[in-house]
């Protein structure tokens, strides 16, 4: 097996608290909400969305060749504003990977909005090969719920105070 990591960062106007809630803590309920061709429904299947919790996210129609994926909770941190999950089954590892390591972290920024730092690791099987163009797919659709996520934010100030 072989892990290959990437790191990336965005940042945001959303200060760091607000953009945790929806974007880790409530993300199973508001992006079916405002991106229901993206993600079709989250089911939790163990726990309660705390550390050791599994869930299945079942893909909308809009996801090309996406189905569905199972991700694991391995970290959750609402003080310090971490989240570490695995994705331990489904589509998304492409027959050539054992599993996706996240970690996200969200830290304050000076002018009050946040910054989103992402660690991915991805776990291949065997000596398999990384196919770029679909990690870097997967990551454009991860930056469009973000995005859509921060507009929605926008666009609904009162919310997740």
């Amino acid at each position: 097996m072989v892990a290959i990591t990437y790191d990336t960062e965005v940042t945001s106007s959303i200060s760091a608290p607000k953009l945790f809630k929806a974007f880790v803590l409530d993300s199973d309920n508001l992006v079916p909400k405002i991106l229901p061709a993206a993600v079709k429904s989250v089911e939790y299947v163990e726990g309660d969305g705390g550390v050791g919790s599994v869930k299945v996210i079942t893909f909308g129609e809009g996801t090309s060749q996406l189905k569905h994926m199972k991700h694991r909770v391995d970290g959750l941190d609402k003080e310090n504003f971490t989240y570490s999950y695995s994705v331990i089954e489904g589509d998304a590892l492409m027959d050539e990977l054992e599993s996706i390591t996240y970690h996200i972290k969200i830290v304050p920024s000076a002018d009050g909005g946040s910054i989103c730092k992402n660690r991915s690791i991805y776990h291949t099987k065997g000596d398999a090969k990384i196919d770029e163009e679909k990690i870097k797919a997967g990551k454009d659709k991860a930056l469009n719920i973000f995005k859509a996520i921060e507009a929605y934010l926008h666009a609904n100030p009162d919310a997740y105070n």
